[in-house]
């Protein structure tokens, strides 16, 4: 099934940009992995590397490159937790900047692994609310 029917509704409310990076990247994986999970896999990889996820949507990250340890290891073999769009390697200064723009409570005294945990769980929230959960 070609990406942009299958282009989840966070990358619908993103750039254009970050979905053609999803479409292509997806219809690429279909043809190398067949359609499923894995192409869905490396497509929101890619997003990753250029896009990180605010509240119901994919911002450009301003660096390109991993976002998580997950990304930044690879592979199907080597499954590790992912940040969920959060940009992990991001500096704790943009971090809190994020965490401010989805008013997340407490972020003043929070450490980089938990202000990376609450952005998700905020991101997690939006994105619920977003498709009328």
């Amino acid at each position: 099934m070609p990406g942009r029917e299958v282009l989840p509704s966070t990358l619908r409310r993103s750039p254009k940009k970050a979905q053609r990076t999803w479409e292509k990247t997806h219809d690429s994986a279909v043809e190398t992995y067949g359609e499923g999970e894995r192409a869905h896999r490396t497509a929101f990889a890619a997003v990753k590397h250029e896009f990180e996820k605010v509240g119901d949507h994919w911002e450009p990250k301003g660096r390109k490159g991993p976002s998580d340890r997950q990304a930044a290891g690879g592979g199907p073999e080597r499954r590790a937790p992912t940040a969920g769009g959060v940009d992990a390697n991001a500096t704790k200064d943009h971090l809190m900047k994020v965490a401010r723009k989805l008013d997340v409570p407490g972020r003043s005294t929070m450490t980089k692994p938990e202000l990376v945990k609450a952005i998700d769980k905020a991101n997690n929230r939006r994105t619920a609310k977003a498709r009328g959960r």
